[in-house]
């Protein structure tokens, strides 16, 4: 991952924030972190990191939408379920559920999916991706930047857990959505 945004400079870090916010838990806050970090010794403008990175959201975000609109996730019973429980949030809450939800890890990753099945109009979903992102970018590409020569350790500690924490929630989501789907096909056999 440091490697890639090394090399590659702001493509990289676009090129690892489209799975994230395309439903693959790559963990963000590493990607970023690092960004920060590569600003704070000059490989890379600040500013050019958060908009690869929020450019990079914007584009995965697009994919998990048309994913949602195509209703492909329900042909998956644990993601069709949680989709269906964070499309909940959509609809209690509209829009501003999108703008929350990309400040917030994990649901960042996902939003799109129901946001996509519930035909979100698409021009306050981009702009509210684009805020959203942006600040989430801001924030952890700061951080980054301050944190500087601790990199090493981030890298190695905090990335791990970052990334077994982000699998271990998906994980729970997806149970959790199998078996409200279980019960209720159970249910609805009787």
């Amino acid at each position: 991952m440091t490697e890639l945004i090394r090399a590659l400079g702001p493509a990289g870090v676009f090129l690892l924030m489209v799975p994230e916010s395309a439903c693959i838990p790559i963990p963000s806050e590493l990607t970023l972190l690092f960004a920060g970090y590569a600003a704070s010794r000059g490989w890379i403008a600040p500013a050019v990191a958060i908009g690869a990175a929020t450019a990079g959201n914007l584009a995965g975000s697009l994919l998990a939408y048309a994913v949602g609109a195509r209703r492909l996730a329900d042909r998956v019973p644990g993601v069709r379920a949680v989709v269906a429980r964070w499309g909940e949030l959509l609809d209690r809450h509209g829009l501003r559920a999108v703008l929350i939800a990309r400040v917030l890890p994990l649901a960042r990753t996902f939003v799109s999916l129901p946001a996509g099945a519930r035909r979100v109009p698409l021009g306050p979903f981009v702009a509210l991706t684009i805020v959203g992102c942006g600040a989430w970018a801001t924030a952890f590409v700061l951080v980054g930047l301050l944190a500087g020569g601790a990199w090493q350790a981030i890298d190695s500690v905090a990335g791990r857990a970052l990334l077994v924490g982000g699998l271990l929630v998906l994980a729970v989501s997806l149970k959790r959505g199998q078996s409200s789907w279980l019960r209720r096909a159970q249910s609805s056999r009787r």
